[in-house]
């Protein structure tokens, strides 16, 4: 098989998987739509997708304050994301996995910037995917692009001081 048949069998499987990624309109992927309206996440359970309304409820109310104020009960990841976006579909599963193995000790969030662009706006995101690490005190910071799990594991740690059940 010379180079230019490889490159164009690989093309097309990338854009098959792509295809079936999308769905189909079935009656599972209407299920798995109306998870994701309720801030459940059909693919990685424990992390909540928000809007602006749950934004401001779980997060910050930044409509109508200007100064930094945690409305969350345990520190907090927010990823900033758009399905388009491939360094945001390699951090998804990580991140799925940070919430699962911290037992609880925090919360991550997912914002499509593609569906809340106020609030992508309002916080000025620029790059994808950012991340931003919310401490139940103290100023939140943000890494920006795709980051291997042993340094979110570190910004946790140090950012957050939270560590591993």
């Amino acid at each position: 098989m010379n180079k230019i048949t490889l490159f164009i069998a690989i093309a097309g499987l990338y854009v098959t998987t792509l295809a079936c990624a999308i769905g189909n309109g079935s009656k599972e992927g209407k299920v798995a739509e109306a998870k994701v309206a309720t801030g459940e996440s059909t693919e990685n359970p424990g992390v909540i997708h928000l809007n602006k309304a749950k934004f401001i409820e779980l997060v910050f109310d930044y409509v109508n304050n200007t100064e930094w104020k945690y409305a969350g009960d345990k520190p907090a990841i927010v990823d900033f994301y758009a399905d388009w976006c491939g360094p945001c579909r390699m951090l998804s599963p990580v991140l799925a996995e940070v919430q699962n193995e911290y037992g609880g000790k925090l919360q991550v969030y997912k914002i499509n910037t593609d569906k809340e662009k106020e609030l992508a706006g309002a916080f000025g995101i620029r790059s994808l995917p950012t991340v931003i690490f919310i401490p139940k005190d103290g100023k939140p910071q943000a890494i920006m692009g795709f980051r291997p799990k042993a340094e979110i594991e570190s910004a946790i740690k140090e950012i957050l001081k939270v560590e591993k059940p």
